[in-house]
């Protein structure tokens, strides 16, 4: 099984790399730092599964799996992640993961969630459900009864409160995303509207709130 890493802490990085080697059945093709190369090396490797941090600069990891499973079909998502609240896992399944694994896991779990996303099956961590709790959790992500204002944006859109979070100017936000600062401009005032968002500030708490962003500053934010 080809298996591409996707974490912020190159320290996690590389022990994940080092761990997931010394096992003969998988080979990692890569590791990236943050969702937007995630998105990128798995268009050009086609890995059989990407282990996905949730928490990145520039693109979060929810973002960059909708990004992935649209580009690459058979390439499965599995999400390594520090939250374990409901709300997480739906947002991951709507984003289209095929597995949620806590960070507390062990290895072997981690080895079964693998072989078992690789497969074609979905994996909750065992300390998140049993079986019949999964059922509920995809049952819950295919239902149109918990959307909410973020699930109506655009893949691009989605983007966008992410870089404003983080302290981006709509000049920035408009060279990251290759897109002109009238169309920013355009995207904020229909994310505001659409997250009933008065203000920046607004849209932090709930960048925080959804797990797009974490608690510690930015570099952007640490520099303003």
């Amino acid at each position: 099984m080809s298996v591409l890493i996707v974490d912020d802490h190159a320290v996690l990085r590389q022990a994940l790399r080092l761990l997931l080697e010394s096992h003969d059945e998988i080979e990692v093709v890569g590791d990236v730092s943050n969702g937007r190369e995630a998105a990128a090396v798995a268009a050009e490797l086609l890995p059989d599964v990407v282990l996905m941090d949730v928490i990145m600069p520039g693109l979060n990891g929810l973002d960059a799996t909708r990004q992935i499973r649209k580009r690459c079909p058979n390439t499965r998502v599995l999400i390594l992640s520090g939250y374990e609240e409901e709300e997480q896992i739906i947002d991951a399944l709507r984003a289209e993961a095929n597995g949620y694994l806590v960070k507390e896991s062990d290895i072997g779990e981690l080895l079964l969630a693998i072989q078992a996303v690789a497969r074609g099956n979905h994996y909750f961590s065992s300390s998140l459900s049993e079986r019949e709790e999964s059922a509920d959790f995809l049952m819950r992500a295919r239902s149109g009864d918990t959307k909410t204002g973020y699930d109506r944006l655009t893949d691009r859109e989605r983007e966008v409160p992410q870089l404003i979070a983080e302290g981006h100017s709509n000049q920035s936000i408009a060279g990251e995303l290759v897109i002109s600062v009238k169309t920013v401009e355009a995207h904020k005032a229909h994310i505001m509207s659409t997250l009933s968002a008065r203000n920046r500030t607004d849209l932090i708490r709930y960048a925080i709130r959804r797990g797009i962003i974490g608690l510690e500053p930015t570099p952007e934010l640490r520099a303003g």
